[in-house]
């Protein structure tokens, strides 16, 4: 016959674990015997390890139990989530010990929550799930995702640390990494691509950054290139550009040059990367490339640009543009919350 003090924490193992008390004693009883446990014994100390009472003393099975209330931590717990367990033993007037029993009777753990481009206002939350619907609906009734050109910006710097793991013997220290330079050397990218590619892009001089009236001559570069790689957009179909709502895009002369040009400009949600295709996708895929590279100068640093373009299969842009459905139904299922991998 198992000792009665090992069948205890046998119980409390089990409970922890989140079965049922039934589960429980056969569980127990396959392990140690077929009479090592009753159900109805073990559903006596299920009881008392639901209301707080971890003890295994031989006594405490039918002793009195504790009155900690379980429901009033369950209220605390959607009311803050992050609320530390010092502050719920304080509020409850029970031990740290008590508290951190009874969120793991709950099956309670901590998770770090990942960050979020931006803290969305109300209104940012209703443009996005009105955009969103809006773009769902005609892509329904008439596709137009062929049509899209999506371009965007990003910093790219000439020496891209990362931190490798070293192998070493278990009391040895690893070579230390440093850490990125501030003011690190770098260059604006910026890219205009549409499912089947690559159509154009430049890297502006050295620490300039984009304005109102470079991103017009860019988008009349951008035209040009047009004409050449897809000639049929520019003279039947019609571009529908996907940008961001950075001020150089939506400045006069930008939406001067958009006129001119007689180009759609697709509605884009503030604070929304998380549906924009350079930011989800494409930008996503070529930081992964650039990882743990250095470039002496700006030559090498667009090859290695020209390189990862060159690499990527028409599906990987397809693929990136194509995801813009499902990333809008997204949004309006999820209230308008950003979409988190």
């Amino acid at each position: 016959m198992a000792d009665e003090e090992h069948i205890r924490h046998c119980m409390l193992y089990e409970f922890q674990l989140g079965r049922k008390a039934s589960e429980a004693a056969k569980t127990i009883c396959s392990a140690l015997g077929q009479d090592a446990v009753s159900a109805r014994k073990c559903q006596r100390w299920f009881e008392k390890f639901c209301k707080g009472n971890f003890s295994l003393d031989d006594k405490s099975g039918r002793g009195r139990v504790s009155n900690f209330d379980q429901e009033a931590l369950q209220a605390l717990l959607v009311q803050n989530p992050q609320i530390t367990q010092q502050e719920l033993a304080t509020t409850l007037n029970c031990s740290q010990k008590t508290i951190s029993n009874q969120l793991r009777a709950l099956g309670k753990v901590q998770k770090f929550g990942k960050w979020v481009p931006h803290e969305l206002t109300d209104n940012n939350r209703n443009q996005r799930v009105t955009i969103c619907s809006s773009l769902l609906s005609r892509q329904n009734r008439m596709p137009f995702l062929e049509q899209i050109v999506t371009g965007d910006e990003k910093w790219e710097l000439y020496v891209n640390l990362k931190r490798w793991p070293q192998w070493l013997d278990k009391n040895e220290a690893p070579q230390p990494t440093p850490k990125p330079d501030l003011h690190a050397k770098k260059v604006m990218l910026c890219v205009w691509w549409n499912f089947k590619g690559i159509l154009h892009y430049e890297l502006l001089p050295s620490n300039q950054t984009i304005t109102s009236a470079v991103y017009s001559a860019q988008l009349e570069r951008l035209a040009q290139a047009l004409r050449e790689k897809e000639p049929a957009l520019i003279n039947r179909k019609g571009v529908i550009l996907h940008h961001d709502n950075a001020r150089p895009h939506t400045a006069r002369i930008a939406a001067e040059k958009l006129r001119q040009l007689e180009w759609e400009v697709l509605p884009q949600p503030a604070y929304s990367p998380d549906i924009a295709p350079s930011d989800y996708h494409l930008f996503r895929s070529l930081q992964n490339f650039l990882l743990g590279k250095k470039f002496n100068n700006e030559e090498c640093l667009k090859n290695a640009l020209t390189e990862f373009f060159a690499s990527k299969s028409q599906e990987f842009y397809n693929r990136g543009i194509k995801m813009l459905p499902e990333c809008w139904a997204q949004v309006v299922e999820n209230n308008s919350n950003y979409i988190v991998d």
